[in-house]
């Protein structure tokens, strides 16, 4: 076993900044370019509804430059579907049986070809003042097997839809013209066994910088604390994409959180060679500096420079914080010398409503939530997070294992560690690389041995500042285990944890997974036909522990650094102990909105530093009256004494780390609990006996700590008397104005309500396309008789030297189900110099907008078969190479989305919303049969 780790490091992290530094006299731009992408379904195996991708005779992988289908420049895409990123299609589809267990049982992916590709696509303009700079399209994380386009131009495959990818496209720009990006994403390969959602869900951004500049994640900053003071190294990678062979001047500053400068140094280069890169050392002092901490999370900002002839060609910037590490096997796990007992969960990345394309201010708001439990720590489980959550914990104080996706020692898995590490390897919260989870295969052989020894020394040459984990679950007794830089216990039920320590005592160790128990939120007696769970913390299995159980053996061992919890928020997929028609899992302190737990506040009591009391189940039990009921209390006050219509019903004596429990016959009314420490009455908590709901109640929750356009709202049902309703299960209506909802939950395990109300946008293609040819040159205002048995295969042979002054082309589309309130247009693709459309024999007029979409009123169109007649007088070939267009376009239907609704679940449910960009406000109301309508003005 090598020696575990020098003692003091500091951390930095590169916070990608969607702002111009133009301003700034820097050639770096880095836009955000979320807005307006198009979006439609393809196929994963019929090429015809893959919209004819890869069947070209030139292909874009046989000659550059010819992407075909979508992935040509000039596709037609105005009928497909127009949307923001971050964007999940999964958490859109509806639910089934079919469905993936892992995944939530949704319609797309696995088993779904219809909804297993989606194809992206994004027109930019750069100006002609860019020339000169180098062009970039740097995206945060695409599931899954994403390839990239632009203008035709085939970038790259990049198959895990987790890393951070970057493409440089300067080479195809158009410079003052359009510029088309295009992503074709396959999720039918699941990459984990738990909900990963589908395509472009994490940002996208456009970066423009000098040809000579700070390479990608291209800082890396450590340090030595001597004397109260840092030492600081500063490594900068510099890349060079010019012929350029002269020096650059590199300025290193450093800037405190009030922007104060506080240590600069600056020395002069050479840049390296044509494509390639080079990197650089700079030292700099902080005097007495305010380190990291999970109270007090110190940022620091690294801002680097490269100046050519006096001129500032780019300026790249850093967040940093200073912290010291330290684990003993003895003792645990110390931050800045202190001792802190790990206070983990394990979480996956998809929340309610909007699956795994989270909103920037979602990350905080789930972090927050974490912390007002008590947690100090978060586990990335299993696979590299993104960027938005690790800032999150950087600036509200929560420590992280970051975690790669898959064990090996080959290109591709040492590549994606490498990947991970060089983006995240600056963030003060990350102290520990976990490289493997749960790799049964190989975890007690010598595999294993060989794979975690080469991943750990292969971290260390990239990070030699942080230690190395593996979770392991399938015993503690060789093979990885007898490796591993830090013991990673999963579960007390799959080995001896005490006779591993001794064994192995110069190795420090931590629970990496916990608990696993079963739990619905507002549910108390577990009902198997409805797949709901007791909410009472008991042993799920025999060979799993309860969340007290499994805190109490963490707690009671100094050398055990401490525990991460299967997990802090319930998640989509692996819905044990059931299956369908359970679609999210039951393992959370908090279910998929983040609404707690009983759970929540026995860790609440135990691993937070306030007064906490908190008793158990609510008090509404019509039918049930005399029946003994169970009553629970979390807190961590040395007495409760618990009353029953203000009778009392005894006091008990709280031991550390516990609970308390009374048997109470149910009687209407108010149950009351009264902690106490030493001697004295600190606290009250009560459950009430409440009347029919009469009001709905939104509230803005208030851990949306930073400013922003997303907001997330918690609804309820109150009585008379303004007392929230525990048992509520009615349905709720939304309406919203000055915004956009974009999902809706309510923690039910079993729901299988729609996540999104969106418009459907079908595609309806024209078929059994035909032509005659005609003598005049001039276009009909009506149609004509024509003969059947003219009718030919539209432009089958045509010599396109010897065209007619004129064609009449006759198609049919088919529409099926057809709802009056359904918006149907035709978009045309320019098939003639002049056209007029004809639907069912009534000639259609080109709408304003668009001269070549024509919208179709339901009083022409026909449930089933329709026939289109298009009159055009022909194109010509320019070149004899010219492909000419033989595609008239494309029938789309938009079937209006259904009003916002969701039921609450025991009394609550959750929306998201977004306020618009000029708005001033957002007015959400919520209605419901019988109820007052509820309104909340968020500004």
């Amino acid at each position: 076993m090598k020696n575990i780790l020098p003692k003091i490091f500091l951390f930095s992290v590169f916070l990608s900044s969607v702002l111009s530094f133009a301003q700034n006299k820097s050639d770096r731009e880095l836009l955000l370019i979320d807005k307006d992408w198009r979006f439609s379904f393809g196929h994963l195996y019929d090429t015809e509804k893959d919209f004819g991708h890869a069947t070209g005779y030139f292909s874009y992988l046989t000659k550059t430059g010819f992407g075909d289908g979508p992935a040509s420049k000039d596709f037609d895409d105005r009928a497909w579907r127009k949307l923001d990123l971050p964007h999940d299609w999964a958490v859109e589809q509806s639910f089934s049986e079919k469905g993936s267990f892992s995944h939530g049982f949704k319609t797309a992916g696995k088993g779904f070809p219809e909804k297993s590709i989606g194809w992206y696509r994004k027109k930019i303009s750069i100006p002609e003042t860019d020339k000169g700079k180098i062009i970039s399209l740097q995206f945060d994380g695409v599931f899954r097997n994403s390839k990239v386009f632009f203008n035709g131009y085939y970038l790259g495959t990049e198959e895990s839809g987790y890393n951070g990818f970057e493409y440089d496209v300067t080479a195809y720009v158009n410079y003052n013209g359009d510029n088309t990006i295009v992503v074709r994403a396959d999720a039918s390969m699941e990459e984990g066994w738990f909900y990963e959602g589908a395509g472009i869900y994490r940002h996208v951004y456009l970066k423009k910088t000098n040809p000579v500049f700070v390479a990608l994640d291209g800082t890396y900053v450590t340090s030595e604390i001597k004397n109260n003071d840092a030492e600081v190294t500063a490594e900068v990678t510099i890349e060079n994409k010019s012929h350029y062979k002269g020096s650059v001047e590199v300025i290193q500053t450093i800037f405190d959180a009030s922007d104060k400068q506080i240590s600069s140094v600056s020395e002069t280069i050479q840049v390296p060679e044509f494509y390639r890169s080079a990197s650089f050392t700079s030292k700099l002092h902080v005097k007495n500096p305010k380190l990291w901490d999970i109270d007090s999370p110190i940022l620091y900002r690294l801002v680097t420079e490269l100046k050519q002839n006096g001129k500032t060609i780019d300026r790249y910037e850093t967040s940093f914080g200073i912290r010291t590490i330290q684990f003993d096997a003895e003792k645990g796990f110390f931050l800045n010398g202190k001792p802190v007992k790990l206070k983990g969960t394990n979480n996956h990345q998809d929340h309610a409503g909007i699956g795994t394309a989270l909103p920037d201010e979602l990350q905080y708001y789930r972090i927050q939530k974490l912390k007002e439990m008590g947690s100090n720590a978060y586990r990335c489980s299993h696979h590299p997070p993104t960027p938005e959550l690790l800032d999150a914990c950087d600036k509200l104080g929560m420590l992280v294992i970051d975690e790669t996706r898959l064990m090996g020692i080959n290109e591709y898995h040492l590549n994606d560690l490498e990947r991970m590490m060089k983006r995240d390897r600056n963030h003060p919260s990350i102290f520990c690389w976990s490289v493997g989870n749960e790799e049964w295969n190989i975890e007690g052989n010598i595999v294993g041995e060989r794979i975690t020894n080469i991943m750990q020394d292969f971290s260390k040459s990239i990070d030699p500042t942080r230690p190395v984990t593996v979770g392991i679950s399938s015993g503690f007794k060789s093979g990885i285990s007898s490796v591993v830089e830090i013991m990673g216990y999963n579960y007390l039920g799959n080995g001896d944890i005490d006779a591993h320590r001794n064994e192995f005592k110069q190795q420090p160790g931590m629970g990496t997974e916990e608990g696993s128990t079963f739990a619905t939120r507002g549910i108390y007696f577990t009902d198997d036909a409805r797949h709901y769970q007791s909410a009472y913390d008991k042993k799920p299995r025999p060979s799993f522990y309860s969340i007290e159980e499994g805190w109490k053996f963490y707690a009671e061992r100094p050398y055990l650094a401490g525990m991460f919890i299967w997990t802090g928020f319930d998640y989509r997929g692996e819905p044990t102990p059931y299956g369908w028609p359970s679609v999210t899992s039951y393992f959370g302190m908090m279910d998929v909105c983040g609404f707690p737990k009983d759970n929540v506040f026995y860790l609440k009591s135990w691993w937070g530093n306030k007064p906490v009391l908190h008793i158990m189940p609510h008090w509404n039990w019509s039918g049930m009256e005399g029946k003994e009921i169970d009553v629970w209390a979390y807190s961590n006050c040395d007495e409760v004494e618990l009353f029953l219509n203000k009778k009392s019903l005894g006091k008990k004596k709280m031991q550390p780390n516990s609970h308390l429990e009374w048997k109470v016959n149910y009687t209407p009314g108010t149950l009351e609990a009264v902690g106490y420490k030493k001697g004295k009455k600190v606290l009250t908590e009560t459950q009430k006996t409440t009347g029919k709901a009469e009001n709905i109640k939104l509230s803005l929750d208030k851990e949306n700590v930073l400013k922003g356009n997303v907001s997330v709202i918690t609804v309820e049902f109150t009585d008379k008397n303004g007392l929230h309703i525990p048992t509520a299960n009615d349905e709720v209506t939304f309406s919203i104005k000055g915004g956009k909802i974009l999902g809706v939950g309510n923690g039910d395990p079993t729901s299988l309500e729609k996540d999104q109300f969106i418009d459907d946008v079908r595609l309806v293609p024209i078929t059994n396309f035909q032509e005659q040819k005609t003598t005049a040159a001039t276009l009909p205002e009506q149609l004509s008789n024509y003969a059947e048995n003219d009718w030919i295969t539209a432009f089958k042979d045509r010599d396109y030297k010897k065209q007619a002054p004129s064609y009449i082309y006759k198609g049919e589309f088919d529409l099926k189900n057809n709802s009056a309130s359904n918006v149907v247009s035709f978009f045309y693709k320019k098939i003639g110099v002049e056209t007029v459309v004809f639907v069912n024999g009534i000639k259609v007029e080109p709408s304003i907008e668009d001269p070549q979409k024509y919208n179709l009123s339901s009083a022409i169109l026909k449930e089933g078969k329709n026939i289109i007649h298009i009159a055009a007088t022909p194109l010509h070939k320019v070149k004899d190479w010219d492909v000419m267009n033989t595609d008239p376009g494309i029938i789309q239907v938009v079937t209006p989305a259904d009003s916002w609704k969701r039921k609450l679940f025991n009394g609550y449910a959750q929306i998201i919303i977004q306020k618009e960009e000029n708005a001033k406000e957002v007015v959400l109301s919520a209605s419901a049969k019988g109820l007052r309508i509820g309104t909340l003005v968020v500004k």
